[in-house]
């Protein structure tokens, strides 16, 4: 345990240095998308096409692991969905159930884990260089699956009959495709499958991005925690902060412990089945599912004016109480860092 909590605690250490870097307003507020960027445009495609381009094409793009990953999203987004969501799809005068945009974002950041910003560096460094398969697999699931699935859900009128909820999916499926991280993961994939490197200038520049993409990651999540929590008339004032945990900590559980425990089950079904599973594949998928909910989903409530506040303090909750029920996962699963 204490060689997992050698691993981990300095991950999730980095992301409480950006909560409070942001909260002392030590880090400007306006400087966070400017990280975001760099992050996402530069650093973090730079280190996931140096994993895709030292991994075999199979690893990338395994289809039992695919699968599995898939569908135990897509339970996930049912199970919470039908938790909360309101019977004649409004919100609820106590919260405890929302009316269904609300409830599809739930259910996104219910299934949808920081697998990209933190989940690639934290699960190679916990459990080696061939985690990152798996997980790379499940960044690629999220970002055109399970995103597209919950924001057609959010736009689904049961009784429409105009398309909208089909054009949401098409418009982020088209989202999807503007997202560095998918090209940078082909382009490491063609990399592998033809043998080429990049030149040695280009490479070395790569490698120092890449390099930077988990410290100024985890900071950049910290801090955007911060700041979509802040949902308040003044500084310190948040409106996430007065909600009853009632409308929030269902759903942070739902990401912690059902969605792990659905990929485990699901898992040990497909290896009773036959299929090409390996005990550590399945250990890396559940520990993915595991991890806490993606920041960015705060933003994508905003965008589609889904309550963001709610989605905030899911994904607050959900990485506070991460930092104790990972590394437990982790030593239960018998996990040994590389």
């Amino acid at each position: 345990m204490q060689e997992i909590l050698s691993v981990t605690v300095p991950f999730f250490a980095l992301v409480l240095a950006g909560w409070l870097a942001a909260r002392a307003r030590l880090l400007p507020l306006e400087a966070i998308p400017g990280l975001n960027a760099f992050v996402l445009y530069f650093a973090l495609p730079c280190l996931l096409l140096r994993f895709g381009a030292r991994l075999p094409v199979g690893e990338l793009f395994d289809p039992v692991v695919l699968g599995l990953y898939l569908l135990c999203a897509a339970v996930v987004v049912a199970v919470t969905m039908a938790l909360t969501r309101s019977a004649d799809g409004r919100a609820t005068a106590t919260g405890a159930r929302v009316g269904q945009k609300d409830a599809a974002f739930g259910a996104l950041v219910a299934a949808f884990p920081n697998s990209g910003f933190m989940g690639v560096p934290l699960l190679v460094a916990l459990a080696g260089p061939a985690a990152a398969g798996p997980t790379i697999s499940s960044v690629l699931a999220d970002l055109f699956f399970t995103s597209s699935l919950c924001i057609a859900l959010a736009q689904w009128q049961p009784h429409a009959h105009d398309g909208s909820a089909l054009a949401a999916a098409g418009r982020s499926l088209r989202a999807a495709l503007g997202n560095p991280l998918p090209w940078s993961i082909g382009i490491g994939a063609l990399m592998s499958a033809t043998g080429q490197g990049l030149p040695g200038p280009l490479d070395k520049v790569v490698a120092m991005l890449a390099d930077a993409a988990t410290p100024v990651a985890l900071f950049t999540i910290g801090a955007v925690l911060w700041r979509s929590g802040q949902a308040g008339p003044g500084p310190g004032d948040s409106v996430a902060a007065r909600m009853p945990p009632s409308r929030y900590l269902p759903v942070a559980l739902i990401k912690l412990a059902l969605h792990p425990a659905l990929v485990w089950l699901g898992g040990l079904a497909a290896q009773r089945l036959g299929l090409a599973l390996s005990d550590f594949q399945l250990a890396v998928l559940v520990l993915v599912a595991a991890l806490p909910s993606a920041s960015n989903v705060s933003l994508l409530a905003e965008r589609y004016g889904a309550d963001n506040g709610r989605i905030a303090r899911i994904i607050l909750a959900s990485t506070v109480l991460a930092f104790a029920s990972f590394p437990l996962l982790a030593w239960w699963l018998q996990v040994q860092p590389g």
